[in-house]
């Protein structure tokens, strides 16, 4: 599937129908699942009706899900460049220098 294309929207309809097909697969209503991520039922209602929810909720429902691990999938541990390794002459960078030489299309995502 192709998320760069999609909506915001679309992408957090798409996210809550996995929850949900994953829920189920464990065979786990949406109360259960509430329970085990010590969420409130409301929170997966509208993380599965495509609505989202905060990052907390996020993580502890991926967490109840058994699906923790996957996150580093979604974004796995920055390594410094050698480019900017060699720059730094073997410091590590701690702050970005700012909007210099972005691009507008990319500032946003």
């Amino acid at each position: 599937m192709e998320f760069s294309a999609m909506s915001d929207s679309a992408v957090l309809a798409e996210f809550g129908e996995r929850v949900r097909r994953e829920r189920l697969n464990q065979n786990r209503t949406q109360a259960e699942l509430a329970s085990a991520a010590r969420v409130g039922l409301n929170v997966i209602k509208r993380l599965e009706t495509g609505n989202g929810c905060n990052l907390s909720s996020f993580v502890r429902i991926a967490r109840a899900l058994g699906k923790i691990d996957a996150l580093d999938t979604l974004l796995p541990q920055p390594g410094v460049s050698p480019i900017q390794l060699a720059r730094l002459a073997g410091r590590e960078r701690k702050q970005a220098s700012g909007g210099r030489g972005r691009r507008k299309d990319t500032e946003n995502g």
